[in-house]
């Protein structure tokens, strides 16, 4: 029996979304509280400010699509739901970075891991970014909220194969391992998170918080790209857009002014920066778009006798945060260790070769698992991250320079998670390298790991979760936004996003979002509704 596409279901009944690929001609739009992006940030803000009575426009540069758009299919989900279609990469090309673009944000096709923030995290930043209010005690009535909201728990299924060898392997060596908590009601199990949940399980902003905010008037603009700010140094007059086309390539042409009480701007760790990069923002300290952050991530492959079939079953379930505090909180480069799903597109990118190598490694894929490692950068002085910066065309690219201490932390990973492999069982081990091959013991992986000349474009690298760029504190000099997200500079500019973060956090960010613009948007509409 087909499952019911709630997102249609409630365009049929009158929710107010305007697809501005059809505009066919210029737009203005007034209204409350303009929130630009429909991610975990933009949404969640959006919710709880339409429940409190003010008029919400959600402006999203990708486009609508919905579960009954979801067919599991790479070419499609890749295509259609990601930033540049699956092409974001820093500056120089060394780093993928996978990025949601369309209705519901990165929170459309992440893989579910729910992950409050680390009592270490929040504690540096109060201690050395002067960040107030967000301790773990003023946090966690807010991280309760939106567990409870969004359907956040432990996974209840046993692992899948691919998982598993995280539980055995950190289980063989004594190494602490836990299951993971995932935002999802009634999940099939189906493995592919990545391209849109096809049965509304996963508790996406697509189902949840979008929906919410329509149902309580508030209006959805898509495909539309946030272009400038117009702005006389303290106050915001305008936000600017582009009407994209339907595959969000080209500007159609059309161009919409929308006029606001309030700006939100909830675009991420690179959207974000870029936007008042582009509006020439005032940044009397140049802190805008610095201390950007990755988490870094490598990876280890490995083979097993048995099936592992990566590419089924809940992508992330098990994860060890043993290597994560080891050497404190400003010591060496320290990092989270999870398991990836592996579909075919990308693992044919991910597991590397030419010819017959990459044919062979396609045809092992059912018997091959893949570890990664989150490095968890911005806690040491060594460790400043990268900058946002334009393109000649107006669109912001990531600089991301890697120093000698975070290759350190890459090489110390690539000996952990091959550790690991081998404790649960693999017959050969690879790290992701240009120079990696399939060794068959320890002793000789560790031998080949330490001999690696780790450098740019040998080494495999990526990450899916972007942090900082418009980070938060008290100093006017040290930050773009205060410990409530209100822009130093701009008076009715606030920031609802991971580019608040001053560091990583060394956890999968969704839920840090979440509970953090909760929190935010419930001061910001209480202050708003006092200025009334």
């Amino acid at each position: 029996m087909p499952v019911p596409d709630l997102f249609r279901d409630g365009l049929a009944r009158g929710w107010k979304a305007r697809d501005a690929s059809r505009l066919t001609a210029d737009l203005q739009l007034e209204t409350d509280i303009a929130i630009i992006g429909s991610g975990a940030g933009g949404a969640t803000s959006a919710e709880l400010l339409s429940q409190a009575g003010f008029r919400v426009l959600l402006i999203e540069e990708g486009p609508l699509k919905t579960s009954s758009d979801f067919h599991g299919l790479e070419d499609q989900a890749y295509a259609s739901l990601y930033q540049e279609g699956i092409g974001r990469m820093s500056k120089d090309g060394a780093i993928t970075i996978l990025q949601g673009r369309a209705v519901g944000g990165t929170t459309l096709i992440n893989w579910t891991s729910s992950f409050r923030t680390p009592p270490q995290t929040l504690q540096h930043w109060a201690d050395v970014h002067n960040v107030q209010g967000h301790s773990v005690a003023d946090l966690a009535p807010w991280f309760e909220r939106m567990e409870q909201r969004l359907g956040i728990a432990p996974w209840q299924m046993p692992p899948n194969a691919n998982n598993d060898v995280l539980r055995r392997g950190c289980e063989a060596l004594g190494y602490s391992w836990q299951v993971i908590p995932r935002n999802v009601r009634g999940c099939w199990n189906l493995g592919y998170c990545g391209m849109g949940c096809p049965v509304n399980a996963k508790q996406s902003m697509l189902v949840t918080s979008i929906p919410a905010t329509l149902e309580h008037g508030g209006e959805l603009l898509y495909l539309a790209r946030a272009e400038r700010l117009e702005h006389n140094g303290e106050q915001i007059a305008a936000l600017h857009c582009v009407a994209m086309d339907e595959r969000c390539v080209q500007p159609s042409g059309q161009k919409i002014r929308v006029t606001a009480r309030h700006y939100i701007l909830a675009g991420g760790g690179i959207n974000s920066p870029g936007l008042l990069l582009r509006s020439n923002a005032p940044d009397p300290h140049g802190r805008l778009g610095k201390r950007t952050f990755l988490h870094l991530v490598n990876f280890s492959a490995a083979l097993f006798k048995d099936q592992v079939n990566p590419f089924y079953g809940a992508p992330q379930s098990i994860y060890s945060d043993y290597f994560q505090w080891r050497h404190g909180v400003t010591g060496r480069m320290a990092y989270k260790l999870e398991v990836p799903p592996l579909h075919p597109a990308l693992a044919s990118t991910l597991l590397g070769g030419f010819g017959s190598s990459n044919a062979l490694r396609m045809e092992q894929l059912p018997n091959t698992h893949v570890m990664l490692a989150l490095q968890r950068d911005g806690f040491h002085p060594q460790s400043s991250g990268g900058s946002v910066e334009l393109r000649g065309d107006g669109s912001p690219v990531l600089d991301y320079p890697l120093s000698a201490y975070a290759w350190d932390g890459v090489r110390r990973a690539f000996q952990s998670m091959a550790e690991i492999q081998f404790a649960a069982g693999a017959e050969a081990v690879m790290p992701l390298h240009g120079d990696g091959r399939y060794v068959g013991s320890l002793a000789e992986a560790r031998q080949l790991i330490d001999g690696l000349s780790l450098e740019l474009f040998r080494t495999r690298l990526g990450s899916a979760h972007v942090m900082g760029g418009c980070a938060m504190g008290e100093d006017p000099r040290q930050a773009v936004c205060d410990s409530l997200g209100r822009h130093h500079q701009l008076g009715n500019l606030s920031i609802h996003d991971g580019s608040l973060f001053p560091t990583s956090i060394g956890a999968n960010p969704q839920l840090s979002v979440y509970g953090l613009t909760a929190k935010l948007a419930d001061a910001l509409g209480q202050r708003l509704k006092g200025k009334a």
